[in-house]
């Protein structure tokens, strides 16, 4: 029977700015060390082959690169060789656009992408081009994961969107910088626990353009526990153990008869009405 018990690991790391090769190389190396301590899914933080901070969208576009192209190529070569599923964050290029994205990637080829729907006026979002894909879950080693990308925690939708179609995993590559601290320690156990699902949120660490980034990278449980936790300045790789019945366990049942929550069901969807009504963006 298949064991619904899987390993993962979250590299938090320094990629640097426009330096893709370097970035690929140390990325592969980290991908191998978390393989060897016996992780199954890795993942890696935002814009993790191109840097973060870049000050135009021509400077930007030269270490952009299409969702078939070497960056993708060269971890999922890595994948294959061994064994294992790898996220991460890259710059696509597709025609004239540019997106700020995310590879979902294993020993078969690419799982999947995804595009940053919600951008701050920060770092290169201030030149990409918003997501215009709907939000997926992929199967990818046993684990139904969602993707998504720093700043689209903020927006609660997100998390629950993933979740009603299936995730057991939220993936979260960030650059958070200072200033995003509570995001860190207070938002990503609220987006597990009021989901019921694990959430990966995967920070790097070090400066780049006059940002400090905090580190902090997390694994959380759907109860909203901290698996766990990443120091603010240093690279490391943090393991944690993750069970997709547990996910898939809406309800629960804390007192038979006198204490039941499913946030699923008791949903209300009907007054909620405010939530999807047009803010001139879209």
């Amino acid at each position: 029977m298949t064991s619904s018990r899987v390993r993962v690991a979250a590299v938090q790391m320094e990629p640097g700015l426009g330096e893709v090769e370097a970035n690929l190389q140390k990325m592969v190396g980290f991908l191998g060390q978390a393989a060897r301590e016996g992780a199954s899914i890795v993942v890696f933080p935002e814009c993790a082959t191109s840097g973060y901070g870049f000050g135009s969208r021509a400077e930007a576009v030269p270490f952009a690169e299409t969702d078939e192209g070497r960056a993708v190529q060269t971890m999922v070569q890595a994948c294959r060789e061994l064994g294992v599923v790898a996220a991460f964050g890259f710059l696509e290029k597709s025609g004239d656009e540019l997106y700020n994205a995310c590879a979902l990637v294993g020993p078969q080829g690419r799982i999947g992408t995804y595009r940053k729907v919600h951008l701050p006026f920060l770092g290169v979002d201030r030149f990409v081009d918003p997501g215009n894909r709907p939000f997926a879950v992929h199967e990818a080693g046993g684990v139904r994961v969602g993707m998504h990308i720093c700043y689209d925690a903020g927006f609660p939708e997100t998390g629950r969107v993933l979740s009603l179609l299936g995730a057991d995993l939220l993936v979260l590559p960030t650059n958070w910088p200072t200033h995003s601290e509570n995001a860190a320690t207070h938002m990503i156990p609220c987006r597990a626990m009021e989901n019921v699902v694990y959430v990966m949120a995967v920070n790097r660490v070090g400066e780049e353009s006059g940002f400090r980034f905090i580190g902090q990278s997390s694994i959380v449980d759907p109860a909203g526990n901290r698996l766990a936790f990443a120091s603010e300045d240093r690279e490391e790789i943090l393991h944690a153990e993750i069970d997709t019945e547990v996910a898939r366990r809406k309800k629960l049942i804390r007192r038979p008869g006198l204490h039941e929550i499913d946030r699923f069901a008791d949903r209300r969807p009907g007054y909620y009405g405010p939530i999807v009504e047009p803010n001139g963006r879209d």
